[in-house]
């Protein structure tokens, strides 16, 4: 079994997913950095980093091209935008990535959480989201997604992120996530 000490979540701390996220590499011994920004409120305290203007400003991606990708309209606001670029930072971090969302049946993940989702295809990344309408864990394997049963993390540094919106067996999934990783 892996050394959870070892380990290093990346994340954003935001209500949810995130947070309850956080909540088991705390518990677990596993290393947190959570991404924010200047004004932002999130759940988490440990292992904060706030990125600077420079540093989100490397992250900027154009909405149009989000809001295409992922058949949704985002708004143009400066706050959704801060959080996109965080989620970029987060998945640029990892090296496998965990989320907590929906799976749609155009294939995207549902909300903003699709952007981390959808990006961590685009870098090629190992990405398993936990679908809480369907309960059960999926990886994306040649464009399309695939059952993944009882996956573990197995890189030192890896991202868990997803809703705001956590279930009961969304929070249960991502315990026992870490209870097959680190016992």
């Amino acid at each position: 079994m892996p050394k959870a000490t070892d380990f290093t979540l990346f994340s954003g701390g935001a209500q949810g997913a995130e947070a309850e996220f956080g909540r088991q590499a705390e518990l677990h011994g596993v290393q947190e950095i959570n991404y924010t920004f200047e004004g932002h409120r999130i759940e988490r305290t440990r292992g904060i980093r706030v990125l600077t203007q420079e540093e989100l400003a490397k992250k900027d991606v154009s909405l149009t091209y989000v809001s295409k990708l992922l058949s949704r309209k985002f708004s143009n606001g400066p706050q959704i935008r801060m959080v996109l670029r965080t989620i970029m930072h987060q998945i640029d971090a990892g090296l496998e990535i965990f989320v907590v969302g929906t799976i749609q049946d155009d294939g995207t993940v549902k909300g903003g959480t699709g952007w981390g989702a959808e990006f961590a295809k685009i870098c090629n990344k190992p990405l398993f989201v936990f679908c809480q309408e369907k309960a059960g864990w999926f990886t994306w394997e040649n464009d399309a997604w695939a059952p993944a049963s009882g996956p573990t993390i197995t890189h030192s540094h890896f991202t868990g992120t997803g809703t705001r919106f956590l279930e009961d067996s969304g929070k249960a999934a991502i315990a026992a996530l870490y209870e097959r990783s680190f016992g």
